[in-house]
């Protein structure tokens, strides 16, 4: 049984938070798809709060500490990766923005990514548009369609029959995030061979 690993980054602030809280929703939904496909699921939770001083140390020093770069290596490293931030001034938080800003650019390249945010209230969801999108983007991920924002009320409510309840959300994100990850091994392998530009140009000249 092949075993997939998922690494998710909670920048929520208090213990407990909606934001962690939200995280574990979409892990075990991703879990319990992968399940169903017979993937083994290796699950690593990043809690950015008890990184916030080895971020801001990072910042001045320019070198991270043994547990922040531990928790660079799991994001960088993993199958698949979700990202879960709290809302601060219409925007993801800046604690969540740092820890990203010490990723490589290139580092989360092709990684699928199932993104979120919580608020206080609903006027809020489209940070995950207007910020989160742009943000892995950059980072060439590969970012899954439906992300998930939850407000205040939508905990323990079932929507309505004009929007859907955050269950139903966080169950499709969780399988098209889920889908995304069982797709990538088999899509590594024919890239493991990579033909530098260069190369491609003088084949083309001998041709």
């Amino acid at each position: 049984m092949q075993t997939l690993k998922l690494v998710a980054v909670s920048a929520g602030l208090s213990s407990p938070s909606s934001t962690r809280l939200l995280t574990d929703r979409l892990l075990q939904a991703a879990r319990y798809r992968l399940a169903e496909q017979e993937y083994a699921v290796d699950v690593q939770v990043v809690e950015l709060r008890d990184l916030a001083v080895d971020i801001a140390n990072n910042f001045v020093t320019g070198f991270p500490s043994g547990q922040l770069q531990d928790a660079i290596d799991a994001v960088t490293g993993a199958d698949g990766v979700i990202a879960v931030t709290p809302v601060f001034t219409a925007s993801y938080s800046g604690l969540f923005k740092s820890f990203f800003d010490l990723i490589d650019p290139a580092a989360l390249t092709g990684t699928p990514v199932l993104i979120g945010a919580t608020g206080g209230t609903a006027r809020h969801s489209l940070v995950l548009d207007h910020a989160l999108r742009p943000l892995f983007a950059y980072l060439r991920a590969l970012v899954v369609p439906t992300a998930v924002y939850a407000a205040s009320e939508d905990w323990g409510t079932g929507g309505d029959e004009y929007t859907e309840g955050l269950p139903t959300r966080i169950t499709r994100a969780g399988n098209e995030f889920a889908d995304t990850v069982a797709a990538r091994p088999a899509r590594r392998a024919e890239d493991d061979e990579v033909v530098p530009f260069e190369k491609q140009l003088a084949d083309l000249r001998l041709d």
